[in-house]
């Protein structure tokens, strides 16, 4: 596998092991996944987020099913579509699984030995391409990045972003982030917004973890404070990433993206959506209308996860006892709201026209 993986890899024995992203950033342990099912928990219950990763994850799990099972192909496609539905907002999941399915029915002849590497090889190829894919949206970005700072004569950018798109979310250095790491190793100054990204703190957790691991300066913030940044001057550019993104260029990210989105358009910043080809879901004509959002349970609202002052993690309920709550875990930004979505195959305007255009070899 390429040595670029971090959130995820292959042991010994040759069972997938995650980073457990729940725990982090007090705890970095690690959680094995060797079946159907153990895929199918880590997907659902967010060891693995974010959408590049979890449809990596997805792709082993194909594998590990495959091996579970010793390629009954019958029991392979029950467990098959149990992983897809593991999660409905990021598309990428689904692309993964229809993939690897489509390798499976092709192999079917296949001695079982021979079917099971092949479905693992093609669980690293998926991984190996988005590392490739990582790069190049990396270096597309950070040109945007010196072409803002070109014209704003800017010696610092201040970028804010929202929830986590880094390598922990798409292996390498993922989408949002990307450009980010791109511009530390060109030796671009470069301040980054963390929003905390409530109510699983993605952004306060994650982003600023992998942030200050790369030593890149960045400042967490409440999420209601990007506006208030965005009035001030304080914000040069928006960018994120996306789970799912529309033939219309309408993306799903996590929830908050579209309220940036609207605060930058008012103060006239540009916002970014970064993602790889794989995020887009080209039979949806109208994100807004047809994105399926996921609603997750509402003790992720009631409680919150953090240090107390032993040290000690704990978990802490902060709305009455008696209070409900909603949990949608992705909002849509309309195309409108955007300036361009950066992929591998460079920037591309969010229209159904441009999309056509770049993308077209793929709908």
């Amino acid at each position: 596998m390429n040595g670029k993986y971090k959130a995820f890899w292959l042991d010994e024995d040759e069972n997938l092991v995650v980073l457990d992203q729940r725990v982090l950033p007090f705890e970095e342990t690690t959680v094995t996944i060797q079946t159907a099912k153990e895929t199918v928990d880590a997907i659902e219950n967010m060891t693995v987020r974010g959408a590049g990763v979890i449809g990596n994850v997805a792709a082993f799990g194909i594998y590990l099913a495959a091996r579970e099972c010793e390629g009954d192909m019958g029991k392979l496609q029950l467990l098959a579509e149990d992983i897809r539905e593991s999660r409905p907002t990021a598309v990428n999941l689904m692309w993964a699984v229809d993939r690897m399915m489509k390798l499976a029915h092709k192999k079917k002849n296949l001695k079982i030995p021979n079917l099971i590497k092949a479905l693992k090889n093609e669980a690293i190829l998926i991984a190996d391409e988005d590392c490739e894919r990582s790069e190049k949206i990396a270096e597309y970005g950070a040109d945007i990045i010196e072409e803002i700072m070109l014209v704003k004569k800017l010696d610092t950018i201040n970028i804010l972003t929202h929830c986590n798109a880094g390598w922990l979310a798409i292996v390498d250095s993922g989408t949002a982030l990307a450009p980010i790491y791109e511009a530390q190793k060109r030796g671009i100054k470069v301040h980054v917004w963390v929003d905390e990204t409530r109510p699983r703190n993605q952004g306060a957790n994650l982003t600023a973890w992998e942030l200050g691991k790369a030593g890149i300066e960045h400042t967490v913030i409440a999420d209601n404070t990007g506006g208030h940044l965005m009035q001030n001057h304080m914000v040069d550019m928006v960018i994120t990433g996306a789970d799912r993104v529309a033939r219309n260029g309408d993306s799903a990210n996590k929830i908050g993206t579209y309220l940036k989105a609207l605060a930058a358009h008012d103060n006239d910043i540009p916002f970014y959506i970064a993602i790889p080809t794989s995020t887009f879901d080209f039979e949806i004509l109208n994100g807004v209308d047809d994105i399926p959002i996921e609603i997750r349970h509402e003790n992720e609202v009631k409680f919150i996860r953090g240090l107390n002052k032993e040290g000690k993690v704990e978990e802490v309920q902060v709305v009455p006892m008696d209070s409900s709550a909603l949990n949608y875990g992705f909002d849509v930004t309309p195309a409108r709201l955007i300036r361009a979505i950066i992929t591998e195959r460079g920037d591309c305007e969010p229209s159904v026209e441009a999309i056509e255009d770049m993308f077209g070899d793929l709908i």
